[in-house]
């Protein structure tokens, strides 16, 4: 405790909070591909996203979490216009979170986390690129998290006991 009574960071009430936090992010990965040039830079593309996560352990405390967004945009007419991907990173540090809880708190704050850097990123190669920037709306990862859940509770249920037939 401070002079005023309040908690200092040394306390080990405070050392035992749950704490999640970035220690680096880098770009692992960015291509763009531009085959509409300069033809289509006018025609208002149909975007399609694809959202991707990896998590790899690196130490006790660390994670690395993977980001990986695909952006394919095509004219009204379906052909091709631009072609994104990235691979956007970041080391998180975990602190007295349960293990049975780090891989949704990896999985949903992780990506969280990193998803507005990454944005910044694609606006920025997309308008590079002759376009408008593209501002990819929120992405919801609690919602993506609960869907990869079920899917894999699915899989197993859908395998059942493994025997003759």
């Amino acid at each position: 405790m401070s002079a005023t009574g309040a908690p200092t960071g040394n306390d080990s009430a405070t050392g035992s909070a749950p704490q999640v936090q970035i220690v680096a992010q880098y770009v692992k990965d960015l291509s763009f591909e531009n085959p509409g040039a300069p033809g289509a830079m006018t025609s208002r593309p149909q975007i399609e996203l694809a959202v991707d996560l990896q998590v790899r352990r690196m130490d006790t405390q660390i994670y690395e979490v993977e980001l990986k967004l695909r952006v394919n945009a095509k004219s009204p007419e379906d052909k091709p216009l631009f072609l994104l991907e990235l691979v956007y990173a970041g080391l998180i540090q975990i602190m007295n979170i349960p293990e049975e809880v780090i891989q949704q708190v990896l999985l949903i704050e992780g990506p969280h986390l990193l998803f507005p850097f990454a944005r910044r990123i694609i606006a920025d190669a997309v308008r590079d690129g002759g376009m408008p920037p593209l501002m990819i709306e929120p992405i919801d990862f609690a919602g993506l998290y609960r869907s990869r859940m079920e899917q894999m509770s699915q899989v197993r249920q859908n395998a059942g006991p493994t025997g003759t037939a």
